[in-house]
């Protein structure tokens, strides 16, 4: 009997132990913190690059390690298909309707408006030390660059990396691609490339190393893998799945770097990191790139997912999605519920005490309690937008796609993430309730439509 009293006191001692260990770990729920913030913004990668996102030979182990430490989202949103407006939404947790639509480039003398309140902004009034690290692709000119934009600092180029002659044919001799050390530029890049991400890479930990006894936000855009793709010697051959793969693996390596910084320093259980793609890959090639050697396989994959950049499918707005905060997140979540860029924005605004617009409509949501294990997320529609021009709308399940061609697209994405069948004829009821938050989104966006009336 005291032997047995003694084993059930020791365990049970154990038990409260571990229990207390535990609690001292986890944040109390209204527990006012001041985390950095990384994010990792990614260009063109396809839904199913990562391993951890079912693609069979590419090796992604630092970014699988990620998902298993934090949540990785299945039914994540960038709020474009293309770059510059994926990023307008990505920083103001606005659609790009109300502020940029459409691509700018090296020709553009417009940018970001600067009437809109970008997260470094907000962050930076918060007491935040901020850096833009990479492709920034809302306004070259000096107004729109990141050091007009609520950055401190920036490093990297200010468009996408196939913006020049001869690939850009509408370009002229004058439009150069060139490397920006804050709004001063300090070399011609060209289309030696290589050395991109490991540059882009050295830089954020400097920034980091910089910054490590104060809360830092830092912005890290890879140009990469973007068309056309490049890495560096060291990485060339490292995959089984060709010249892509190893800029993915190349990538996979950056982030392996950022987190292991972050050990070292020991901030890591301080550090929100925050992992996506600005849109899905680049399929329909530009007969320009055919011509110079680009290749169909230079490209990412969607997996089961229909098209790709510049379509409305869920190819082209559905991307991977990885955020990891020790202690704060749980680890090892999968999470189907549907997320967006915009509500990345709402959230770290209010887990880092800043302040949101309040002359703004803001169309982000906050998602810490979902991202915390708790309840579902408040986002329950989401518009497609091709430019001007709003083309789809989900509503829980429901997906409705109405193009120039007058068809109408009906699919259920819980059971055909695919899109493969058409069932508008089976449910006409959902097809007008569907219709009418399309109306009433183009009347409050002034997005056009091809809505029959």
């Amino acid at each position: 009997m005291l032997l047995e009293y003694f084993e059930k006191t020791v365990i049970g001692a154990s038990i409260f132990c571990l229990f207390l260990t535990i609690l001292s770990c986890t944040p109390a729920k209204n527990e006012k913190v001041t985390p950095n913030v990384v994010l990792i913004f990614v260009d063109d990668m396809g839904y199913s690059d990562l391993a951890c996102y079912g693609h069979p030979t590419i090796k992604t182990p630092h970014l699988d390690q990620m998902a298993r430490e934090g949540i990785r989202f299945t039914s994540f949103y960038v709020a474009a298909s293309v770059c510059t407006p994926s990023r307008a939404s990505l920083l103001t947790g606005r659609y790009p309707i109300r502020n940029l639509p459409r691509n700018v480039g090296p020709e553009s003398q417009d940018g970001l408006p600067v009437s809109e309140i970008t997260l470094a902004d907000i962050l930076k009034k918060a007491g935040y030390n901020t850096a833009a690290i990479g492709k920034w692709h809302l306004g070259h000119q000096p107004q729109y660059l990141p050091t007009s934009r609520g950055f401190d600092s920036f490093y990297g180029l200010p468009y996408s990396n196939d913006m020049i002659l001869p690939w850009c044919p509408w370009l002229t001799e004058d439009h150069k691609l060139e490397l920006y050390e804050d709004s001063v530029k300090v070399k011609e890049v060209g289309f030696e490339q290589e050395d991109l991400t490991g540059d882009y890479t050295q830089q954020a930990i400097n920034f980091i190393h910089a910054n490590k006894d104060q809360p830092f936000f830092l912005y890290l855009a890879h140009s990469m893998p973007h068309l056309p793709i490049s890495t560096s010697p060291e990485f060339i051959g490292k995959s089984k799945a060709g010249l892509y793969g190893d800029v993915i693996q190349t990538i996979d390596w950056s982030v392996g770097e950022i987190l292991s910084t972050l050990s070292e320093l020991g901030i890591d259980n301080n550090t929100i990191v925050l992992f996506t793609s600005d849109n899905g890959p680049w399929h329909n090639l530009p007969e320009r790139m055919v011509q110079r050697g680009v290749q169909p396989w230079h490209t990412g994959s969607t997996g089961l997912l229909r098209g790709a950049k510049g379509t409305t499918y869920e190819g082209g707005f559905r991307v991977p999605a990885i955020v990891r905060w020790p202690n704060y997140i749980p680890e090892s979540q999968v999470c189907d519920e549907m997320v967006t860029a915009m509500d990345w924005f709402t959230t770290l605004v209010d887990i880092t005490g800043g302040e949101l617009p309040k002359d703004k409509e803001i169309d982000g949501n906050n998602i810490f309690s979902l991202m915390q294990g708790e309840g579902n997320s408040p986002t329950k529609k989401f518009f497609y937008l091709l430019s001007e021009n709003v083309q789809a709308v989900r509503k829980d399940a429901w997906k409705l796609r109405i193009t120039q061609s007058d068809s109408v697209e009906l699919y259920n994405l819980k059971l055909d993430p695919g899109e493969m069948y058409n069932q508008a004829v089976e449910n006409p009821q959902v097809v007008n309730e569907l219709w009418q938050e399309l109306r009433e989104f183009s009347d409050n966006t002034n997005a056009r439509t091809e809505i029959p009336n």
